[in-house]
């Protein structure tokens, strides 16, 4: 039997040029022209699978929400200790940091281009709630007395790993953050038994 390899869909293809481009230009410098000439797809396609670049760049945005909780659900599972799981947050972000130019969070990078009431600002703030929901219910795992307090503390240490690795060109913030958090976790719920 042979086997037949399809060719990416134009959906498929735009999502991958726009990923690519919109992360290492951001959402509004890139016009749909360069766009529609990476995926190789005529502008008739971007528009009848997408209906505009706002939805392009929700597609975008939600594909990478998508990806970045199937990567940290995936490689948190094995973990059973709440307070362990906390720390290898850090230990991701850092591998995320070394994988290829990292040019930043791709959800603060939309966010800071955005208009208020757009698609962006909607993923941005799912994003957001994701990321505190994640830590807030690790630490609630944990057995903390004021989970929201820590929550904060935890994504502060991941947003300015985040910035440090972009702004320094560098990923060893996730380290710093990942040891700042442990100091935190033995501080707030006392040092590990």
């Amino acid at each position: 039997m042979t086997s037949v390899t399809r060719a990416p869909s134009a959906r498929d293809r735009l999502l991958a040029a726009a990923d690519e481009l919109f992360y290492a230009e951001g959402v509004n410098s890139v016009g749909i022209d360069r766009i529609i000439e990476r995926a190789g797809v005529a502008k008739a396609s971007l528009y009848s699978t997408f209906g505009s670049k706002d939805e392009l760049v929700r597609a975008y945005l939600e594909a990478r929400h998508r990806a970045r909780v199937e990567r940290f659900t995936r490689e948190l599972v094995g973990i059973d200790d709440p307070r362990e799981r906390v720390l290898e947050v850090y230990a991701i972000l850092g591998r995320v940091f070394g994988a290829r130019p990292f040019r930043g969070c791709a959800f603060l990078n939309a966010a800071a281009e955005a208009r208020t009431g757009t698609a962006v600002e909607t993923i941005t703030a799912q994003y957001r709630q994701w990321l505190r929901d994640l830590f807030r219910g690790l630490v609630v795992e944990a057995g903390a007395a004021d989970p929201d307090a820590l929550t904060a503390q935890l994504v502060l240490l991941y947003d300015g790993a985040t910035v440090g690795a972009k702004m320094d060109h560098d990923p060893t913030p996730a380290t710093t953050a990942q040891a700042l958090a442990a100091l935190v976790l033995d501080s707030t719920l006392g040092p590990r038994q």
